[in-house]
């Protein structure tokens, strides 16, 4: 007997010790301990206990010094800036682009922060249609869909006015402030359109392509006139993007001798011009950097730059193909922008978006899509510097997220586009930075050969595409909230996780304007 309970002993005592084996191998694995990187060396106030403790002591005063006075300043101008594709990750791994993961891109040094939901009524992971739809008209709406509601179907070919929904543009506008759009996309993209336009398909940005989808362009007005003849596009004082190619007839040919893409024989940028000259105002229309630079804004009412056909390139681009000296940057458009509305003693609103950080993570190239938020952190910088906190409210934020996300053990400053130190299972290296689906499948998998080995891959060109899991021509938007900062009279109400059309009654109240004016709201 005594025997039998010894061998029992003795195998229960094997299990316990294979199971403990079993746990510290997967401990390992799941947290191994990597080699130091001999190109590391930690700051010397990093090591010192006092350092962070006195961090977060100046973090917390400044909080608490916030707390204690809040700015509730009616807002005199908004400004409302959208980096589009623009995920959490997506602003942490440009901190690790600028250089180290302690710096700051400079929206994140706004004292309030909240998350916004971003779903479509219709469907969880949006698009770029309904979720400005969202955050300008304060209504949710159905994927494809701009400035209607969700009664409106993606692609009805008859829609009913009283499905449109106003933009805070439009309240901007009837409050006597003036209004504009910046893009670096085509003016006529979604995102800017949700400033001005009521479509049931975010493509029909020019006649053709109502056309193409069996519809009426007679019954349903394209987005590029809907800029130029209809009541909010036609008063807006500043629209600087891309997409001349939009505005004129496939018969005509831009300043550069590119055939326009409309089919109706219209070219809407002369007609822009003439109503502007029959309103006695003076319009002025600029196609370059060189013709932005000369313009006059002292002597101008209203201000069209249309600067590509469509796109404007990749801030990275323009200095590889050296396009600075033709084209504008994101920078160079808010300056000019702000410049213009700040004539307005009302004050104005402004929408600024950074419209290719949404387009690179479609592509998988993950260098682009870093070097616009870098690009599109320095318009905000350049933005808070020539306005004042008292009086302007800021407000940045994206319209969804990418699939990217930031893996493997990196050192602290290793280059965020770099391979991962650690190999996986199959002794190849893998990416820091990779997609869950995307064209960046092509350097992940072979089917001949199975996964793809990078060690000698340059994946620091801005052509790389990243690794992804999934085979698709382009990747996804993810389905997750993104950030929202704010800085400015009631920057404190946009903290919390909201609705993403909360957001423009946030800015309407601090404003003081539109359907969400203090008068117009109950605050019991």
């Amino acid at each position: 007997m005594v025997k039998s309970c010894l061998i029992l002993c003795f195998f229960a005592l094997l299990v316990i010790q294979a199971r403990s084996d079993l746990a510290d191998d997967q401990e390992h694995a799941q947290h191994p301990r990597l080699q130091t990187s001999r190109d590391f060396e930690a700051l010397d106030e990093e090591l010192d206990t006092r350092f962070w403790h006195d961090k977060a002591q100046s973090i917390l005063a400044d909080k608490l010094a916030g707390h204690r006075k809040l700015n509730e300043n009616r807002a005199k101008n908004v400004i409302l800036f959208l980096g589009d594709g623009m995920s959490v990750h997506t602003i942490t791994a440009t901190r690790a682009f600028m250089g180290d993961s302690n710096k700051q891109v400079f929206f994140e040094k706004f004292p309030y922060l909240g998350l916004s939901k971003t779903y479509a009524v219709n469907e969880r992971t949006p698009d770029s249609a309904n979720t400005a739809t969202a955050y300008l008209t304060g209504v949710k709406a159905n994927y494809g869909t701009i400035g209607v509601n969700a009664q409106v179907q993606r692609g009805d070919c008859v829609t009913n006015s009283s499905s449109h929904v106003q933009s805070i543009g439009q309240w901007a506008q009837e409050a006597g402030k003036w209004a504009g759009v910046v893009t670096t996309a085509r003016v006529t993209h979604a995102s800017p359109a949700g400033v001005y336009a009521h479509v049931a398909e975010r493509n029909w940005e020019h006649d053709g392509e109502i056309i193409s989808s069996k519809c009426s362009p007679d019954v349903n007005t394209d987005i590029a006139r809907q800029l130029v003849e209809w009541p909010v596009g036609q008063e807006l004082r500043v629209i600087m993007g891309g997409g001349r190619s939009y505005f004129r007839d496939q018969s005509q040919h831009d300043e550069t001798g590119v055939s326009g893409l409309r089919t109706d024989g219209r070219d809407l940028i002369s007609d822009w011009r003439e109503i502007k000259k029959q309103q006695g105002a003076e319009g002025k229309y600029v196609w370059s950097l060189k013709g932005l630079k000369e313009t006059d804004l002292s002597k101008t009412d209203y201000l069209l730059g249309l600067f590509d056909t469509s796109h404007l390139p990749y801030h990275g681009d323009r200095r590889r193909t050296h396009y600075e000296d033709a084209e504008p940057s994101l920078s160079d458009m808010t300056e000019a922008a702000i410049k213009m509305l700040s004539k307005n003693e009302e004050g104005y609103f402004l929408f600024v978006e950074s419209g290719r950080i949404d387009m690179a993570h479609h592509a998988t190239k993950a260098k682009k899509a870093l070097e616009d938020t870098e690009e599109f952190a320095a318009a905000v910088e350049l933005a808070r510097k020539m306005t004042d906190e008292e009086d302007t409210l800021i407000v940045v934020t994206s319209d969804h997220s990418h699939t990217m996300s930031i893996n493997g053990y990196p050192y602290r400053r290793q280059n965020i586009l770099s391979l991962a130190p650690n190999l996986a299972d199959d002794e190849l290296p893998f990416t820091v930075l990779s997609y869950a689906n995307g064209p960046g499948f092509a350097d992940t998998y072979s089917t001949k050969d199975g996964r793809i080995d990078l060690s000698h891959a340059d994946t620091t060109s801005a052509e790389f595409e990243f690794q992804a899991t999934v085979p698709l021509s382009s990747e996804t938007h993810g389905a997750e909230d993104v950030g929202v900062f704010a800085s400015g009279p009631f920057e404190h109400l946009f903290t919390g996780n909201y609705e993403q059309s909360s957001i423009p009654a946030m800015m309407a109240y601090a404003a003081n304007i539109g359907p969400f004016a203090k008068d117009k709201i109950n605050e019991e």
